[in-house]
């Protein structure tokens, strides 16, 4: 049975506008695009994000929250971290009324169009090392642009592909012990991929394509992406094998955290990265009385190189007003403790008594298992712009350092968005389907109620150009190099996230000189 619901008057909605409208209790965006009336699902399939209130540019419309992107005539997802579609309804105009039909139990997302395995039609074996957020979308990807062939992912860990990022934010807060799963086993068994769990690669035979596992076994592939990911770097000093000592890359390291630190506990983080600090930042929610959290990282200010001192002084006084402690311009050089860590021994002599210390000085390229490719001093591997690495072997994610349209310089990015775009780039080259990464590069961070996004990227920049007021933490900061934004940061209003990640990826930004004169509204730009 169908609805038929008037949704809207033609002289609601001019051209390029959208609005969200509700059909009993279910939520549609209403598009108008050239002229035409479109209607989708209303809400992100990746957090339910409002997507009337992101950016619609052309027949694309972001996400205002994590900027998946979606075909406004299709609903088909363009670009994650969305896994699903939106769902397309049918839209009619009688005179002045727009007019929706939808199915009585229809719902605002689909799964996207996927093929299953047909050997009989394809008998070749893709593999893919990694099933993080690269890996899963690789295989997702090639089911979608028709690979019939085997698809095998690898991990060695024991859990189906989850939601790595929110092991620093609300797992560590939340009473789970299991993290969000990306896809249900369900999913996987009903589009044939298949994943292999507890499965550690030890080394990859080119000549003869095949993956070796620690226990000996060979897996043959015809093709192979490398994704597997990073893995956290530990210091090397006395005491760090004592007890209580964790990085946190996995949700067992999170179980471990979550079950060790409780009311009263002395923890020390080492590292003012983002998963350092928004660990402290999910250790102070969690409501636990006389909590002691400091923070001890070598540098002055956290988020220096990559966000500048201005933003770093700012989330160093957010952290301080929520009771976290900085020791900053400090190394840790020594673990005291009987059995388990009591406590952390600075490089000036300081001694911190800890319970608890969780390491997040940043991560590696986890390539330590190839011995027949050629690997950057990082560890890291170049790719082209298909992510090719070498004749059927892909690289993705963490691992592979790629060419940056902009600027044509070769850069390693570690976000989980990246990882997903690389991902599936690399698929649709495997599958025969030419791609190049196009895209641009966007992060967030929630720490204790502020969201600060990230568009673009450049490792040095000439200059910042600040817009609002970064002490309210409503700011707009644009970074420039060789008279060019190639990035932008900002939270709150001030900063117009989706427009920017659009003109970014049609180069139209303004130039440096018109964004120090005036304060420019980017989504009229966009327009």
């Amino acid at each position: 049975m169908e609805l038929e619901r008037v949704v809207a008057k033609v002289n609601d909605l001019n051209d390029g506008e959208m609005k969200e409208a509700k059909v009993d209790e279910l939520g549609v965006l209403l598009v108008r695009v050239d002229g035409k009336f479109y209607a989708v699902g209303s809400e992100c399939t990746h957090f339910g994000g409002p997507l009337a209130e992101g950016t619609l540019h052309g027949h694309r419309v972001l996400c205002p929250w994590h900027q998946a992107c979606f075909d406004i005539i299709t609903g088909n997802m363009e670009e994650p971290p969305a896994l699903d579609s939106l769902t397309s309804f049918t839209v009619r105009v009688e005179g002045d009324d727009v007019i929706l039909t939808i199915p009585e139990d229809a719902r605002g997302r689909r799964v996207p169009d996927m093929v299953r395995h047909n050997p009989g039609a394809d008998s070749r074996s893709f593999v893919i090392i990694g099933t993080g957020a690269a890996g899963n979308a690789a295989a997702e990807a090639l089911r979608q642009d028709g690979f019939e062939g085997s698809v095998v992912m690898v991990t060695k860990e024991e859990r189906l592909p989850y939601d790595r990022t929110g092991l620093s934010k609300g797992f560590l807060k939340n009473k789970d012990t299991e993290p969000e799963m990306l896809r249900k086993k369900d999913f996987y068994d009903e589009y044939n991929i298949e994943i292999l769990t507890k499965h550690e690669v030890a080394d990859i035979d080119i000549t003869g394509k095949k993956v070796k596992f620690r226990d000996g076994s060979p897996l043959k592939y015809d093709k192979l992406l490398l994704a597997p990911g990073s893995i956290p770097r530990r210091l090397n000093i006395p005491g760090a094998s004592l007890e209580n000592i964790v990085t946190l890359r996995n949700p067992d390291n999170a179980n471990t955290i979550k079950s060790g630190i409780k009311d009263g506990s002395r923890v020390v983080i080492l590292g003012a990265s983002f998963i350092g600090m928004e660990t402290a930042a999910s250790l102070v929610g969690r409501g636990l009385s006389n909590l002691s959290v400091t923070i001890v990282a070598p540098e002055s200010v956290p988020f220096e190189r990559a966000l500048g001192r201005e933003i770093g002084q700012m989330y160093k006084k957010l952290h301080e007003d929520n009771g976290i402690s900085f020791r900053l311009n400090a190394s840790a050089v020594r673990f005291g403790g009987n059995g388990k860590v009591e406590e952390v021994v600075l490089d000036n002599g300081d001694k911190l008594p800890a319970d608890f210390v969780i390491m997040g000085i940043g991560v590696q390229p986890a390539t330590d298992f190839l011995k027949g490719i050629a690997l950057n001093p990082d560890g890291s591997l170049s790719v082209d712009k298909s992510f090719r690495v070498a004749e059927d072997i892909y690289a993705a994610g963490d691992i592979a350092r790629f060419i940056d349209w902009r600027t044509d310089e070769r850069i390693r990015i570690e976000h989980w968005r990246l990882a997903e775009q690389h991902g599936r780039i690399a698929a649709h080259n495997m599958a025969g389907k030419e791609a190049e990464y196009r895209s641009i590069p966007f992060f967030w961070t929630n720490q204790l109620g502020v969201n600060l996004g990230y568009m673009g990227y450049v490792k040095e920049w000439d200059e910042i150009i600040f817009k609002g007021d970064i002490a309210s933490r409503n700011f707009a900061a644009y970074y420039v190099k060789g008279n060019r934004i190639l990035a932008a940061a900002g939270a709150g209003s001030a900063i117009q996230k989706t427009a920017i990640a659009e003109l970014m990826s049609i180069d139209r930004m303004p130039a440096p000189d018109e964004l120090r004169r005036e304060t420019i509204d980017m989504e009229k730009l966009l327009k």
